[in-house]
């Protein structure tokens, strides 16, 4: 009985992209999973397009303490957090930045 030589390449072609499709999704799951020695960085970075720096690196070191989490990039992206996303002040606005 012969063998379709695809067969084979396309088996391992298919094994290699679900590997690489776990270790993407492991990636961008690691960016929210951080611990909380990883907050600084994250937050030094979230915070540098602002001009209120110490209000925003508190409560953002506040917020990443609690959630374990920072969205990503300087502005926007909370929906990646939902901890950090419906957090909210008494009068009910964001808590973190």
């Amino acid at each position: 009985m012969a063998t379709r030589p695809y067969s084979t390449t396309s088996s391992v072609l298919l094994v290699f992209a679900l590997l690489f499709l776990v270790t993407l999704s492991d990636v961008a799951e690691g960016y929210n999973n951080l611990r909380p020695q990883d907050c600084r960085p994250r937050c030094t970075y979230r915070c540098s397009a602002t001009s209120h720096k110490k209000p925003c690196m508190f409560f953002c070191l506040k917020c990443c303490a609690k959630c374990l989490c920072v969205p990503a990039g300087v502005y926007g992206n909370k929906q990646t957090c939902p901890c950090y996303n419906n957090w909210k002040t008494k009068e009910g606005g964001p808590k973190c930045p």
